[in-house]
């Protein structure tokens, strides 16, 4: 039977009928649902997984590994995400391209999300766009990172304090190019690099998408219907341990331009031909055939979600291989 993966009626509508019925609290939300209005977890849940989930989505094993973005000085921004807690877990220049990758986050590349940046010779600057919206972070004292932000050099944007219509402390900082962190007073995590945000034009589209066709779980939504948002948090594990995905629909607006900064997030599979045939069955677009990289030979392959964002899937006994034969002189000293 082939998966329903789009719903004709838009996510505001079907917040408000669920609401008249149900107007449920839903305990556990750093930003808990507004009485009025409300969209039910347990019926998205239900709607986004209607139909049952193919054999090799129930088989893979999948994670986030990195978010792979185009930054101006790249210097400058390892030094900014330093402020934040990050290290520099390693760095490669091509020089034959003209590009130069570095890699960054708070634990090893085999068991923690990480963000590789790259810096194109000769350009300084970038157009982010509006699709993009932020990273998150989690840490202890948000508070405190603000004052080391500040002290270093960076930019804050919102100060440290409770986030409307709650109590959990976030504060946003700007990057040297522009793209938005958000800071998140959160207990000791295993993975504070934690949020992808990503605005979308049709949420519920967009669930069905990440859940039927990309294996994800649905684990919260929130509707805000004073600043007329709703966000809806995916991923493949517990949100206190692993980066998610974060969508955010505004009421109304079903397009963003997408830049030339934020490229693209890879995941993991243990089989990319597999997962390519079932991303294809699912209704999905494959943007890249799988197949080993030229010159590398870690297979990946890469597809696009229903708002043209590039999601690639990598092998993951390949990428665990690549880590492991990273030539010394890319790991630089921890200081």
């Amino acid at each position: 039977m082939q998966q329903r993966l789009f719903c004709r009626m838009s996510l505001p509508i079907r917040a408000m009928r669920l609401a008249k019925n149900l107007g449920q609290n839903y305990a556990g939300c750093a930003r808990p649902f507004t009485h009025h209005r409300a969209v039910s977890r347990r019926r998205l849940t239900t709607m986004a997984s209607a139909e049952p989930a193919s054999e090799w989505l129930q088989q893979d094993s999948r994670r986030m590994l990195h978010a792979v973005y185009r930054v101006g000085d790249m210097q400058k921004h390892i030094d900014f995400y330093k402020l934040l807690g990050m290290k520099l877990l390693r760095q490669r220049d091509i020089p034959d391209d003209k590009y130069t990758n570095a890699f960054l986050g708070f634990g090893p590349e085999d068991t923690n999300f990480a963000i590789e940046l790259t810096y194109n010779y000769g350009v300084d600057s970038y157009d982010i766009g509006e699709g993009f919206g932020h990273f998150g972070v989690a840490l202890p004292d948000v508070a405190a990172a603000v004052d080391k932000i500040k002290a270093g050099g960076g930019t804050i944007t919102r100060e440290a304090g409770p986030v409307k219509g709650g109590s959990t402390v976030i504060a946003f900082a700007k990057d040297p190019t522009g793209y938005m962190w958000e800071l998140i007073q959160r207990p000791q995590t295993k993975e504070p690099l934690c949020q992808v945000m990503l605005r979308v034009g049709d949420l519920q589209r967009s669930i069905d998408y990440f859940t039927n066709v990309m294996g994800m779980k649905l684990l919260r939504t929130r509707d805000v219907p004073d600043h007329k948002y709703t966000l809806a948090f995916l991923g493949y594990g517990p949100e206190e341990d692993n980066c998610v995905l974060e969508l955010t629909y505004n009421y109304g607006k079903t397009e963003y331009a997408k830049g030339n900064g934020y490229a693209q997030v890879a995941l993991s599979t243990r089989d990319v031909y597999k997962t390519a045939e079932q991303i294809r069955a699912a209704g999905g677009t494959i943007s890249r055939e799988p197949g080993p990289v030229p010159g590398i030979g870690t297979k990946v392959m890469a597809t696009m979600d229903p708002d043209g964002y590039k999601w690639v899937f990598v092998d993951e006994d390949d990428f665990n291989k690549e880590l492991e034969e990273v030539p010394k002189e890319e790991v630089p000293e921890q200081q």
